[in-house]
């Protein structure tokens, strides 16, 4: 099971240089394999608005919840404890302590493209890596 990162996300939704990686990720992995965190999917709402994208937000949420089956993960107010445990042992910002303690918790696999996570014990794989 892995734990796509909202870079990874970003990556095909805004069809920057490495799009055709994750693209092939995704077509190789079943969807019930795939989970976001909420956290992932609002700073996707957030940047796809921004970015005066709005339905793409909307083709995204269909594509992986309504009509795929990616699982959403969340943490729960008791968990910030240990994100910020994990702030300070990794030295991670917010977001990335909030992804790799999700994945932590749920045991699963971390697929990212943040370089961040090498430094970390549960570490992370790039979509290309992922089988």
């Amino acid at each position: 099971m892995y734990l796509i990162d909202t870079n990874v996300w970003l990556e095909r939704l805004l069809d920057q240089q490495r799009a055709e990686e994750v693209g092939r990720f995704l077509d190789r992995t079943p969807p019930e394999y795939l989970l976001i965190t909420d956290f992932a999917l609002h700073s996707i709402g957030v940047i796809l608005t921004r970015l005066k994208q709005p339905q793409a937000l909307v083709k995204f949420v269909q594509d992986l919840f309504l009509e795929g089956a990616v699982g959403l993960v969340r943490l729960e107010p008791e968990d910030l404890v240990g994100l910020v445990g994990v702030m300070e042992r990794f030295n991670l910002d917010f977001d990335d302590a909030y992804q790799y303690l999700a994945a932590e918790k749920h045991r699963l696999t971390l697929v990212s493209f943040d370089s961040d996570f090498d430094q970390t014990e549960m570490g992370r794989m790039a979509p290309e890596q992922a089988k």
